[in-house]
């Protein structure tokens, strides 16, 4: 039996469904339901959710600083001035990087790229970092997807006689770095309308602004949609807004125009463009291109972006391949111990975190795994590993938990720390290690409610299985791309009979994959696949036996298979029916 609650999202008032309906042509309840879970409670806003366009985009000059940073960028061109990109080694640093260093390059600017050692240099700007750009020569630097928190290395940029520009998005502090320009829509001060673009998209408003200010058309930069769209999924950032339109636009260039790395790259992952959607990039696309950053250079990722022949593109773009097949060793052998740590530290009694630390782990994998305990445990959870004479940290949260909040009660036991709702970085001292463990817990048990962290799955609506047809899967196509704030509605239909084979599939027979039907309605039969669910194999089968109905809770999605394309539901949990 599943240990999660079932719950259905609440609405302040159910009556806007039903007006939904009336106003979309009897659209069917439970897409109704999700579109008005998501804020669309008119015509307007069904228009505006299902079909706004790169038209919707805003204007780059109204974030704060713009016009200095282009004023600066510009000079660079008309002077000759060095520039060099200062990424970071994560997928949105290096696509945004990637992105920069291309159009630069087109403008017939002195360009180079840096992006730092995860080892060596740590992440963001560093006083290491920028005393390697200043010997590659550098007159500007442009720092990209980081450096908004980077007061102290402001300064010394300046002391090297280099001028900043920081292009960043993550929170800033309450005070800001003295630089040149400092874009982040984030800026309390700054009336740019949407605060949640990625990196690289904050980047390619740089991009629009330095174009229309010599005069050239911004939209040519649309180019670039594809390595926004990869960050943007990538990053995990809100899908409302901005960033739903960057992604699907994004998505459509990935299908149909992609740059010749990402082409390359995805057949080392075998994975097709053509019908590429989030998961693609998510599951397939994003980790080659941070497997880089996390066990070698990622520069590496850089340089098959900019890849401009196909023999470039596949040497890079196997370079890669191997890479990410020795992250997910490392991945592996890394997970298994901290699952075991896991257990034993919350046998011992009641924690509200996972915080653990191990001095041999490796920096790269160590952000992956703590998300998984995350998923394991349903509680925040950090992995430490030392670095040199330092430790550092990944850290992840869950829904109603800002753990960068919780950090800034920690802030005296760290040396640094940066992120934002529910993923960040930390560095500390070893001997503040098991104080910081303690006190973090502490922290987040302050944030707790009683039922945060109990593990629940939200469901979007109730949904009779014969409501499913190709209306209904048409419809349903329209509310990608999904990630964070616009995730895939998630349906309930209860008292179902079990039919045809019930079986466990995948390399690990972890995969538990069954048909359903409504019972005793002779509905056609619906596949299931429930990748993680082989732990119910034997209920499944029993609910068949004995004529027991299954309640289902389930995601809508295409398979194809032997050439032949046919609906199947995603499963996300399983119950017998207890009515």
């Amino acid at each position: 039996m599943s240990n999660k609650r079932w719950q259905i999202k609440r609405l302040e008032s159910e009556t806007i469904v039903e007006e939904l309906q009336g106003a979309l042509n009897d659209l069917p309840q439970p897409l109704a339901r999700a579109l008005a879970l998501r804020g669309i409670d008119s015509l307007e806003g069904a228009k505006d959710f299902f079909r706004s366009g790169i038209e919707r985009l805003h204007d780059p000059f109204l974030m704060v600083d713009m016009d200095l940073a282009v004023k600066r960028i510009v000079e660079a061109l008309n002077n000759a001035d060095r520039i060099v990109v200062y990424g970071d080694y994560d997928v949105d640093g290096t696509t945004s990087t990637a992105l920069l260093t291309h159009f630069l390059t087109g403008l017939g600017a002195d360009v180079h790229f840096f992006i730092p050692d995860r080892f060596k240099h740590g992440y963001g700007l560093s006083e290491m970092g920028l005393q390697d750009v200043k010997e590659m020569g550098a007159d500007l630097v442009i720092a990209l997807d980081c450096g908004v928190t980077s007061v102290h290395e402001a300064v010394f940029a300046r002391s090297l006689g280099m001028d900043l520009v920081i292009c960043d998005h993550h929170t800033p502090a309450q005070e800001l770095p003295v630089a040149v320009a400092v874009l982040d829509a984030k800026r309390s001060d700054c009336p740019y309308p949407f605060k949640e673009l990625c990196g690289c998209a904050v980047t390619m408003k740089l991009a629009q602004a330095v174009q229309t200010a010599l005069g050239k058309d911004p939209n040519e930069l649309y180019q670039y949609l594809d390595l926004v769209a990869i960050a943007t999924a990538s990053d995990v950032v809100s899908l409302r807004g901005e960033n739903r339109i960057l992604l699907r636009e994004g998505i459509l260039k990935l299908r149909s125009n992609p740059r010749i790395g990402l082409k390359m790259l995805a057949e080392q992952a075998e994975a097709r463009l053509s019908d590429c959607d989030t998961r693609t990039i998510v599951f397939n696309l994003g980790p080659r291109i941070n497997a880089a950053g996390r066990l070698g250079d990622a520069a590496r990722a850089v340089t098959l972006l900019l890849s401009e022949t196909e023999l470039e593109a596949v040497a890079r773009a196997r370079q890669l391949e191997r890479l990410n097949e020795e992250r997910r060793a490392l991945d592996r052998q890394t997970q298994d111990e901290a699952f075991k740590m896991a257990d034993l530290l919350l046998a011992k009694g009641q924690r509200h975190t996972v915080v653990l630390h191990h001095p041999e782990w490796h920096l790269g994998v160590i952000g992956i795994v703590a998300s998984r305990l995350v998923d394991r445990h349903f509680r925040p959870a950090i992995m430490l590993a030392n670095s040199g004479d330092l430790v550092k940290g990944s850290a992840r949260s869950i829904n109603g938990i800002n753990i960068h909040q919780a950090l800034q009660s920690c802030s005296d036991l760290l040396v640094e720390f940066g992120g934002h709702d529910y993923a960040a970085g930390v560095t500390l001292l070893p001997s503040n290690v098991e104080a910081f463990i303690e006190r973090f817990d502490q922290a987040v048990a302050g944030l707790v409610t009683p039922d945060i962290l109990e593990p629940v799955i939200d469901v979007d609506s109730a949904m009779d299985l014969s409501t499913l047809d190709k209306r209904f899967w048409a419809v349903l196509k329209q509310f990608e791309p999904f990630g964070a704030d616009n995730p895939e509605p998630i349906f309930w239909s209860q008292r179902l009979e079990v039919v045809g084979p019930v079986a466990t599939v995948g390399r690990d027979r972890s995969h538990l994959k069954f048909s359903v039907r409504k019972h005793a309605a002779g509905e056609p039969a619906r596949d299931v696949i429930g990748f993680g669910l082989g732990k119910h194999l034997d209920m499944v089968a029993e609910s068949q036996e004995r004529g027991k109905s299954l309640d289902l809770l389930f995601t809508i999605q295409e398979n194809t298979f032997n050439g032949r394309t046919k609906l199947q539901l995603l499963a996300k949990d399983v119950r017998l029916n207890e009515d």
